[in-house]
């Protein structure tokens, strides 16, 4: 009797602990959470976490969708999932069983969606933009209630430059008319993706969940939102995205679906970060492998690209992020150093679901003949095409910062810019390059040019007119300043008014300084005449050596033609005998100055010290 008993009870634990694993066998995550019927692509592939998914066998009989592969991987905690989507299939919820042989053990889903009208026509970014680059913490917090978050590794210290200090999308959203009125068409956000990190996470590029917004920002449906609004208002979202790293305490770091999911080395290896060695024909393999396989720090995971299922995971991720949001562009961070062949994967899949979407790069290479490697058609000696159209105009980025402080000579002062522009024969499309003074990475502008407002009006004028799409990094235009060799948050300030209890709102004129107000009003004209003039967006260039510390530089379009003067000497105003540019000048009598209004006559200009004048020609 006594033995009986036992070995019921002995049965009833274990149906117990038979039952308790069934339970457990349940999906925890699936990625992509929804998807769209429709694409170009009729495939997506579902990542499916739970503990020991892969012991249990997945079925689909929604009409429509049909499970073509099941793929297993080292790690029992995995499956990933390859549907096919009919065109025909109807909008709903996909079921997943999970099976143990012919009992359902647990059951998942993902939402099917149709697609927006227009979707795959989307115009992304292009010439006629001007792009305003906002570092979204730091810029207006509307909603403090988000500023810290319950189970968050991070909390709330607007004292530390490294800390988080509140800015969130809503208070972005508020100051939208701030944007259109200085003239931009385009805002370019640092990530808004969840960075759950213990410290620096305010600045977004280490991702710890590549679906969800991070809660201090806002909710997913926050930043569809402020895209819907933005798009309203003829505004381009562009999402900065992160192919090449995670951040540390990404939720799969604990339970990697496969040894290969990231790069790693024998213990932990930085990157070289010698970006020449991708396209250096004698480069070494070892430097090569350092520079593309190295973390990037050691909060940010390398990830591997050369992992079919880890670069299927991140292309379906930014597709999912243009179909569900409305974006127009992505600024794609660190571009060269995933592995090259993924990143121009990647950017085919793009071209292949939207043709007219714009993607540029973070290639962090000042000059051009190394520069040139990663742009669309290039006829590398490798026979290497990244696709990628859009490129960040680092050469003139770094001219930029020493330009307008030095005299001039052989190959410095204004020559450097006239160099670098001289450079565009080896690009097969000079116009889509993105033109920028500054960015959340360099010290302010404010910074290089001693808080100089003239050097200030000059750099902007150079990077309103010149050939490319212009880009401002938020601030600058109050000419704040901060050195980025130093610290990092030095150079990501917070915007004065975003801030309950701010005592200075300077998105007001009654909250900004004179100096302030004079380049804010500069700014604006500037942008505000670029805006329409399509001679800017797509006009040809025609430039002059740089003579008696003057450049002048022409961008003409048919009939139209806008003429650039630049003074760099700090003292002296410039009388410049205008026949030397008769070869364009013959055509025209007289010319205005776009932000002044002054009314000018070809035979003899004056240009002002340490300025620009930028006049539009008339017959």
């Amino acid at each position: 009797m006594h033995k009986r008993k036992l070995t019921g009870l002995l049965l009833i634990v274990t149906m117990v602990m038979f039952c308790a694993s069934l339970k457990a066998q349940k999906p925890e995550r699936i990625e992509p959470p929804s998807w769209w019927i429709g694409f170009q692509e009729p495939k997506v592939q579902l990542l499916v976490y739970g503990k020991d998914i892969s012991t249990l066998k997945p079925s689909i009989t929604y009409p429509g969708v049909s499970l073509e592969r099941v793929i297993l991987v080292e790690n029992p905690n995995y499956l990933f999932l390859d549907l096919r989507i009919s065109p025909e299939a109807k909008p709903g919820k996909v079921e997943i069983a999970f099976k143990k042989g012919t009992k359902t053990i647990s059951k998942g889903s993902i939402d099917l969606k149709e697609r927006e009208k227009g979707s795959a026509q989307r115009e992304g970014f292009n010439q006629s933009d001007a792009i305003y680059l906002i570092m979204p913490d730091r810029f207006a917090n509307a909603i403090t209630g988000n500023d810290a978050v319950a189970g968050m590794r991070e909390g709330l210290n607007r004292q530390d430059p490294y800390g988080r200090h509140g800015g969130d999308l809503e208070g972005i959203r508020q100051h939208l008319d701030y944007v259109q009125s200085l003239g931009f068409t385009s805002i370019w956000l640092n990530p808004v993706l969840e960075n759950d990190q213990p410290e620096s996470s305010y600045h977004g590029y280490a991702i710890t969940d590549f679906y969800k917004v991070d809660p201090r920002f806002g909710r997913n449906e926050d930043y569809k939102k402020f895209v819907d609004d933005c798009r309203s208002r003829g505004i381009k979202v562009i999402m900065d995205m992160v192919f090449n790293h995670c951040g540390s305490m990404h939720w799969w770091m604990n339970d990697l679906p496969e040894k290969d999911w990231i790069n790693v080395f024998p213990e932990y290896t930085p990157s070289n970060y010698r970006l020449s060695t991708v396209a250096d024909p004698y480069a070494a393999k070892a430097d090569i492998e350092l520079t593309t396989r190295g973390w990037f720090a050691t909060a940010m995971p390398d990830l591997n690209l050369q992992n079919e299922l880890m670069k299927n995971y991140m292309i379906q991720n930014s597709i999912w992020w243009i179909e569900y949001s409305g974006l127009q562009g992505i600024r794609m961070d660190t571009y060269p150093y995933p592995d090259k062949h993924g990143m121009a994967d990647w950017i085919l899949r793009l071209k292949k679901e939207y043709p007219d979407f714009s993607v540029v790069g973070e290639t962090w290479i000042t000059q051009a003949s190394k520069l040139v490697y990663w742009q669309k058609d290039f006829p590398n000696k490798d026979g290497y095409n990244s696709h990628l159209e859009y490129l960040m105009d680092f050469p003139m980025a770094d001219a930029l910062t020493r330009a307008f402080n030095e005299g001039e000579g052989w190959d410095t002062g204004l020559q450097r810019l006239y160099d670098v522009l001289a450079d565009d024969h080896l690009y097969r499309y000079p116009l889509n390059m993105v033109v920028f003074a500054e960015n959340h990475d360099m010290g302010r502008m404010a910074h290089f040019y001693g808080g100089d407002l003239r050097k200030m009006k000059m750099a902007a004028a150079f990077v309103a007119t010149v050939r490319g799409i212009p880009q401002w990094y938020y601030g600058s235009e109050l000419l704040m300043e901060g050195d980025g060799a130093k610290s990092h948050g030095a150079i990501r300030q917070d915007f004065p008014g975003g801030w309950p209890g701010d005592q200075i709102n300077a998105f007001t004129k009654e909250g900004r300084t004179d100096s302030q107000n004079e380049m804010v009003n500069y700014l604006s004209a500037l942008f505000q005449y670029r805006k329409a003039s399509k001679v800017l967006h797509e006009g040809n260039t025609l430039h002059f050596v740089p003579l008696n510390e003057v450049y002048v530089y022409f961008r003409y379009l048919g009939d139209e033609a806008v003429m650039v003067m630049m003074n760099n000497n700090d003292s002296h105003d410039r009388m410049v005998d205008m026949s030397r540019f008769e070869e364009i000048l013959k055509n025209y009598g007289s010319g205005t100055e776009v932000v002044t209004g002054q009314k000018y006559n070809l035979d003899t200009i004056t240009v002002p010290a340490k300025s620009a004048l930028i006049i539009e020609l008339h017959k």
